[in-house]
């Protein structure tokens, strides 16, 4: 019994890895002072690939697939090892182990912003994460830049350097697709191929492929979003008309959260209205004035003038009581001038 134990542990006759975490990228058969012996087999499972090692060297690769090992299914290590009869003895072999399946879910971001050129805003320091996934598609090359000869290697040893490169090449892929921030939104997903592309070569490197990349979201600095919400804002504010509503809604609730009751609340109201007319007729020009009668007979009565004292007295009203910003009052304060002088 003690002596079929001691040649059990000196000779190997099957060779696989029994595959139990997906984030191991590289596993080493372990051999310690063993030796394979003609005709041993080896399993390799789908998403898997063996690699033959002679003296440090890449000698036989084996896809998936079950292979009885002799000098026809080794004819790498037959010609290193000059078998031309053949050989018949165990022989000595590191054997790796390479998870060629899916890296799925890998999640990226900027740590810092990172600053690239945007059409509307000139330059820009943009915040954005995502998911990509990607796989080991040369195994050659993944042994000579990464793992060596270690016992195993993880996902997680070389995600962090995949990251940075995903953030050095992010800029550039910005740059390249031209796409102005504001429009991101509606186009992330062509932004996401030119980072894909731009991420590819650096990946390749490795003997690795970036299968997918997503961006999730794009972000500006504080001071930028409030620009752009301001931007937002006065597009909103083109129509006088919902704006008179929109203040006289704003007026109503105002008023209802002070003392007054409903008292307050019509104040408010009629302050809100007025606000509004103020800002409408100031905004509007002369060109636009309704012509309510059109008969060519008749001459049209002449206008009212205009009491610009009041309309600024009413305007400053609404400034001291809060219902309009300063830039509201100086901009309709302006405007209100400027008909004065015509």
């Amino acid at each position: 019994m003690g002596l079929r134990s001691f040649i059990k542990k000196q000779f190997i006759d099957a060779i696989e890895w029994d595959w139990q975490d997906d984030d191991v990228l590289m596993w080493k058969f372990p051999m310690a002072d063993n030796e394979i012996q003609s005709g041993a087999s080896l399993t390799v499972r789908d998403g898997q690939v063996a690699v033959f090692i002679n003296e440090g060297q890449i000698a036989d690769v084996f896809t998936a697939g079950r292979y009885e090992l002799t000098t026809e299914t080794l004819p790498v290590m037959t010609n290193l090892r000059n078998w031309r009869m053949g050989f018949d003895s165990p022989f000595k072999s590191d054997v790796l182990f390479f998870s060629t399946r899916l890296q799925q879910g890998r999640k990226w971001g900027t740590t810092q912003p990172v600053t690239v050129r945007d059409s509307d805003f000139g330059m820009v320091r943009l915040r954005a994460f995502g998911m990509y996934s990607y796989k080991i598609n040369d195994v050659t090359q993944f042994y000579q830049t990464i793992t060596g000869m270690n016992d195993s290697y993880r996902a997680e040893q070389i995600e962090p350097q995949l990251r940075n490169l995903i953030v050095s090449d992010l800029a550039s892929g910005l740059g390249q697709s031209q796409i102005p921030f504001i429009d991101l939104a509606a186009n992330q997903g062509l932004m996401a191929d030119e980072v894909k592309k731009a991420l590819q070569p650096d990946f390749a490197k490795y003997g690795l492929s970036v299968e997918s990349f997503v961006v999730e979201n794009v972000s500006l600095p504080e001071e930028l979003q409030k620009t752009l919400d301001k931007r937002i804002s006065m597009g909103m504010i083109g129509d006088m008309d919902a704006y008179t509503r929109y203040q006289a809604a704003e007026a109503i609730e105002h008023a209802a959260k002070n003392e007054g009751g409903m008292a307050g609340i019509g104040a408010g109201l009629g302050v809100g209205m007025n606000m509004g007319q103020v800002m409408s007729e100031a905004m509007a020009p002369k060109a636009q004035q309704p012509q309510q009668n059109q008969q060519p007979q008749q001459a049209a009565p002449e206008a009212a003038p205009v009491d610009f004292t009041a309309k600024l007295s009413q305007l400053k009203g609404l400034l001291d009581q809060g219902l309009i910003s300063q830039e509201d009052y100086d901009e309709t304060k302006i405007k209100i001038l400027t008909q004065l002088s015509q």
